[in-house]
């Protein structure tokens, strides 16, 4: 796997690829940190996007409680089927949880978001949150819910190595390849 990230101003671009279905995958990757400085920037990145991860610390209330904002500014802002996935990180640190496991899953259940709790420094569950999302946005690409020829959608085709092809919806394959 490569891996590639810039910082500019305090907001990251990375890119990531994810192997679903035997299908390398290349995710783009923006992360403003949840900077309430950067959310107007941030708006615009939502209109492209295919999927959002909303990250908040379980050792800062605070952060979880930002979430409702965020939340309803990826749903004001991008596609109505933007996979989004809500991850409670510093798992590492549960001796300092101010959010509860049960907390975290009920927000996310009620807003019908995928959850999972991660650690970035110990690297717990940070690749499964990639895949997981990457996994719902290929399904939605499989079955005809994101349109592959409108880039607006945030998913673009390109060519992959050995000419593997993601097909279309209904269709028994094709050029080009995903993401």
């Amino acid at each position: 796997m490569t891996d590639e990230a810039i910082e500019s101003n305090s907001v990251e671009f990375g890119t990531r690829f994810v192997t679903v279905d035997g299908k390398q995958i290349k995710l783009q990757i923006w992360d403003t940190a949840g900077q309430e400085s950067f959310r107007s920037i941030t708006r615009s990145y939502y209109r492209g996007a295919a999927g959002a991860l909303l990250v908040f610390d379980i050792t800062r209330r605070e952060t979880f409680d930002h979430l409702v904002t965020w939340l309803e500014d990826v749903r004001k802002h991008a596609n109505p089927n933007t996979s989004i996935m809500v991850l409670g990180n510093k798992n590492d640190l549960d001796s300092k949880r101010q959010v509860s496991r049960e907390e975290a899953e009920r927000f996310a259940k009620e807003n019908d978001l995928f959850y999972l709790e991660t650690s970035a420094k110990a690297a717990n569950n940070v690749e499964e949150a990639f895949v997981k999302t990457t996994e719902d946005i290929y399904h939605k690409i499989k079955a005809g819910i994101f349109d592959v020829s409108n880039q607006s959608n945030g998913v673009k085709l390109g060519p992959l190595q050995g000419g593997s092809s993601l097909p279309a919806a209904g269709s028994a394959g094709g050029g080009g390849g995903c993401c």
